[in-house]
């Protein structure tokens, strides 16, 4: 009998096994296709099963030039990804008693105009401030590197988009307003707090801030597809800061991905903010969270976060109902081409996810007949 239960286990562990690399073989195929198709140079991708990273791997290149591969340790820019762990960090203060979600900026800023009287911390997470995003203001400088009370100067000139809490509207502004909160509240620069309350403890040893003065042992080089070629992104960058300015690897991303899962870093009910939908002044329901969009597809529940930089496009998705996280980081600057990947690399993880056609896709790298 004993013998039989061996058996038995033996079998179960070997099916396992089989399935796990067939899916493994697949991402590899479907990876090909899609760098074949959106002509990005190099890719790199995590999954993350129970905590556990079951798939983690480089293809093509970081850089065309010197012809150096992408590694599971290749550094890229991760553009508006890096707005998760900003709100992380907003929320670690929540829980040291040192902000409150719901009280107005004003308190925590220097010098805030009259207009953002009722932008509270909540707002500026959920993009419902009304604050107009720097990337919409025309000759708004960035690379000039603004302080705190320079950057409001400037913003201060620009009317609300709409009225507070009455709308959603994507804004870099906020999430650069929150990153001067964190330096007020904690008496860190945001850098320092990052590295001291979440990178550090989580061990993502090559996750920095991306400004290119700074030597970042195998960062890879950022790229465009224009008029049918590959070329050098433009290195006049903006400073993103605290909207976008993080560098990472997937295997460090792997590792906030996992904790995200438990209580590592953040308590479940800081958590649980983060990933709340709003409700506006007029009752309608936006599903944008605390730097994450809210999801649901084909029975799963999503909560995921793209970004994109000259050069680069990147996507964390947490797939809650399967336990699954897929992270995805590129050297080519298309929008939207980091989620797309990582959608495509979830559907062959999770059955029902996408139709018949798409997974035949994904398993031969190829197109269905018509």
């Amino acid at each position: 009998m004993r013998f039989h239960k061996h058996k038995l286990a033996a079998v179960f562990i070997a099916c396992i096994f089989l399935i796990t690399s067939v899916r493994a073989d697949n991402v590899d195929k479907y990876i090909k296709m899609k760098m074949a198709e959106t002509h990005v140079p190099g890719v790199a991708i995590a999954v993350v099963k129970n905590g556990r990273v079951i798939k983690h791997k480089g293809y093509g290149v970081a850089s065309v030039e010197f012809d150096a591969p992408v590694t599971t340790n290749t550094v890229f820019e991760i553009g508006s990804v890096s707005k998760q762990i900003t709100a992380a960090a907003i929320m670690l203060l929540v829980e040291d008693g040192k902000i409150d979600l719901d009280e107005k900026i004003s308190k925590y800023l220097p010098d805030t105009p009259e207009i953002w009287a009722n932008v509270s911390v909540r707002n500026l997470l959920t993009h419902t401030s009304g604050v107009r995003s720097y990337t919409s203001i025309g000759g708004f400088e960035l690379s000039k590197r603004y302080g705190v009370r320079e950057f409001i100067a400037e913003l201060s000139k620009q009317p609300l988009d709409f009225e507070t809490g009455s709308a959603y509207k994507y804004s870099n502004s906020g999430y650069s307003l929150l990153g001067y909160i964190i330096e007020s509240v904690s008496g860190k620069t945001y850098w320092d707090f990052l590295r001291q309350r979440i990178f550090m403890p989580l061990k993502m040893n090559h996750t920095a801030d991306r400004d290119p003065r700074f030597i970042i042992r195998n960062r890879a080089t950022g790229y465009e597809w224009e008029n049918g070629r590959l070329v050098g992104r433009d290195y006049e960058l903006t400073d993103l800061f605290s909207a976008g300015a993080i560098v990472s690897t997937v295997d460090d991303l792997a590792k906030w991905a996992a904790a995200l899962r438990d209580e590592t870093i953040l308590k479940n009910s800081s958590k649980a903010e983060c990933y709340k939908p709003f409700t506006l002044s007029n009752g309608e329901i936006s599903r944008y969270g605390f730097g994450w969009n809210i999801v649901d597809l084909r029975g799963q529940h999503i909560l995921r976060h793209g970004g994109q930089t000259a050069g680069f496009a990147a996507n964390v998705s947490q797939y809650v109902d399967s336990d699954i996280s897929v992270i995805v980081l590129t050297n080519l600057g298309t929008q939207g081409l980091g989620s797309d990947i990582a959608q495509g690399i979830a559907e062959i993880y999770i059955p029902g996810l996408s139709d018949p056609s798409a997974d035949a896709q994904k398993k031969t790298g190829q197109a269905p007949a018509k």
